[in-house]
């Protein structure tokens, strides 16, 4: 391996293609979810009892192709932590959160195992996306840091003010709050993957009402995010950042009220759960261009070169 060698603009196009896969992976099992194929596959690891590939039924060869599509995920990762070795010149930290995908895909691995073991219990269906999160969360911040090397570096010093930093850590947990209560709604609902699946026992329309408060109270630390940059005329990265999350979130939020009122129907819901993913990964990219959240002088973090 010694001989290989990764430009950092290559490693930028694996991490990318690693960050694809995980979104793709969310989609995906989305579907497997709406279309009622959760149980298609009854066993763990194998299909069937004794059957390793899916035999020629519906519901069997959608869960059977999700199974599927979660090697690709393994290809994308095991490529992102070759890389990170490889990549000139190498950086320890790239390397250190491309094996946080290592970590992440093994306890969906795990978690996906129990998820079919236990007839998809909504607590381990929740757990499953919520790990999906941490993952598409570590393969933003890992595929931002790959591309630090294009930045000018009197870009990449100039930071967002303090407020507006500490804003950012904020919308991440605010963002959070909106994915648990979205997923509480989901296992409380009629799409539970198979029609024998047991629903949490919470009232859909309360628990729908509390999730949308946890929307509305997100959407105004955005706005006052957005508002906070222009008074102190932030980076223009920043101010780009936010401005795409704010139209992600009239999209996702138009979809979700179209949704409800039509009897959550299986297209829109899967559109929606894309848009949660888009609005969560363009949420945890905020505090990457903001700036840490740290007095001092700063400047921009140095090549971090492996002995």
């Amino acid at each position: 391996m010694s001989s290989l060698r990764v430009s950092p603009r290559a490693y930028r196009r694996i991490t990318g293609f690693a960050l694809a896969t995980q979104v793709f992976i969310i989609v995906t099992g989305g579907a497997v979810r709406l279309t009622g194929s959760g149980l298609g596959c009854s066993d763990w690891p194998t299909c069937e009892e004794n059957r390793l590939v899916a035999p020629l039924e519906y519901h069997a060869l959608i869960e059977f192709t999700n199974r599927t599509i979660t090697g690709l995920v393994a290809i994308a990762v095991v490529a992102a932590v070759l890389g990170s070795l490889v990549r000139t010149p190498r950086r320890a930290d790239l390397t250190w959160w491309s094996l946080g995908l290592v970590a992440g895909v093994i306890a969906q691995i795990v978690l996906g195992g129990l998820t079919v073991l236990f007839h998809l219990a909504p607590p381990l269906v929740m757990a499953h996306f919520l790990v999906s999160a941490l993952l598409v969360w570590n393969a933003v911040v890992l595929h931002h840091k790959a591309g630090e090397h294009r930045l000018d570096p009197d870009v990449a010093a100039r930071r967002a003010s303090p407020e507006v930093r500490m804003m950012g850590v904020l919308l991440v947990a605010g963002a959070a709050v909106v994915l648990f209560t979205g997923t509480v709604v989901t296992g409380s609902g009629p799409h539970g993957g198979d029609e024998s699946v047991e629903r949490l026992p919470f009232f859909v329309p309360e628990v729908t009402r509390i999730h949308a408060i946890a929307v509305i109270l997100f959407t105004a630390m955005v706005l006052a995010t957005w508002w906070m940059l222009r008074v102190t005329d932030g980076p223009r990265r920043a101010r780009q950042g936010v401005a795409a999350l704010v139209v992600a979130l009239v999209v996702q939020a138009t979809i979700g009220y179209v949704q409800y009122f039509n009897g959550v129907p299986a297209l829109l819901v899967g559109l929606h759960l894309f848009g949660a993913t888009v609005v969560w990964g363009l949420t945890v990219r905020l505090p990457l261009v903001f700036g840490p959240v740290r007095s001092g002088v700063e400047t921009p973090e140095p090549e971090l070169v492996a002995p």
